[in-house]
């Protein structure tokens, strides 16, 4: 096992809880709002995120390349920022990024709520909010209140993208991610490397983290605290670091949100629990000291998930 169960169970279980609120924030459906029209409800865009939303006429394929375009030119944008040490602009750009998308899902929960709440203050209530976890979040280095900030990133991410896609591009989509994960991590190191960027560099990361000790470390510790110099050289002990990328969250999320949208609830949950026992089976077997990809045992989970769901669609 890679890290020891506690830490194992943490990552699982954050993982879990991000993919049920995602299912919560799509349910939700913060990018419209209901209309009464001639005694008829219909879906209209609201119109604070109305940059956001994706007309459902849009043609999947072109989407589908239009994503694939966008990623790549985020990659050059953030290793030309890297190479340049132009953190700042970094910085900025994670903290807009943020304050939107948990404004989005925040919102997303004052909509499922029972008390009504008129559209521009539930708005700026879910603004603010975000806002305030925004800055501890870049700006305050605090574990707590960046994995719970995880929490509510992703599922803002992918209601913006669900729309954007159908299952046969989510599936190709998740192919070439998961290649490209092969390759970033075993072949190029480039997801190492800008792990280490993001947190030893720009003081943040893009997915969950957990340091944590083992037993021969604390022991290193106790012994030192228990000795007559009291002081601890903190470079003689290196802490260990359990974390799963924000893209290892936000794809499941992403499938299992088209697989609600298309067959319901119950083949969407099958999704995310075949995700997540995937995941579980990547940190079981996986060894100490080793870096792995994780899309390609997500991938895996995910069309076990997605096969799973249309065979439940068939009998419901």
């Amino acid at each position: 096992m890679k890290h020891n169960l506690k830490i194992t169970a943490i990552l699982v279980i954050m993982f879990f809880i991000t993919q049920l609120i995602g299912l919560a924030v799509i349910y939700a459906d913060p990018l419209h709002l209901d209309q009464v029209s001639n005694g008829t409800v219909q879906k209209v865009d609201n119109p604070y995120f109305s940059g956001l939303s994706s007309d459902s006429s849009n043609n999947p394929g072109e989407n589908f390349i239009s994503i694939l375009v966008a990623f790549i030119f985020a990659l050059i944008i953030f290793f030309l920022l890297a190479k340049f040490k132009v953190s700042i602009i970094m910085r900025a750009w994670f903290f807009i990024v943020v304050v939107i998308v948990i404004t989005i899902t925040v919102f997303a929960f004052e909509k499922l709520i029972p008390i009504k709440i008129s559209l521009l203050p539930a708005v700026i209530i879910a603004l603010l909010i975000a806002l305030v976890l925004a800055v501890f979040k870049v700006f305050k280095r605090n574990i707590i209140i960046h994995n719970i900030t995880e929490l509510l990133i992703y599922p803002g991410i992918a209601v913006v993208f669900i729309p954007l896609l159908n299952i046969w591009t989510i599936i190709l989509l998740l192919i070439i991610i998961s290649i490209y994960d092969i390759w970033a991590v075993w072949h190029s190191g480039i997801m190492q490397k800008m792990a280490k960027y993001q947190i030893n560099e720009l003081k943040i990361f893009a997915g969950f983290y957990v340091p944590y000790l083992n037993k021969k470390q604390r022991a290193m510790i106790k012994e030192v605290r228990a000795s007559k110099n009291k002081k601890l050289d903190k470079k003689s002990i290196k802490v260990n670091l359990a974390i799963l990328g924000g893209g290892d969250v936000v794809f499941p999320i992403i499938t299992s949100g088209i697989i609600f949208s298309i067959w319901g609830l119950i083949p969407a949950l099958a999704v995310v629990f075949c995700a997540t026992l995937a995941l579980i089976g990547l940190f079981i077997f996986a060894k100490k000291g080793k870096f792995y990809p994780a899309m390609p045992f997500l991938t895996a989970g995910l069309f076990i998930g997605i096969l799973i769901a249309w065979m439940i669609s068939m009998v419901l």
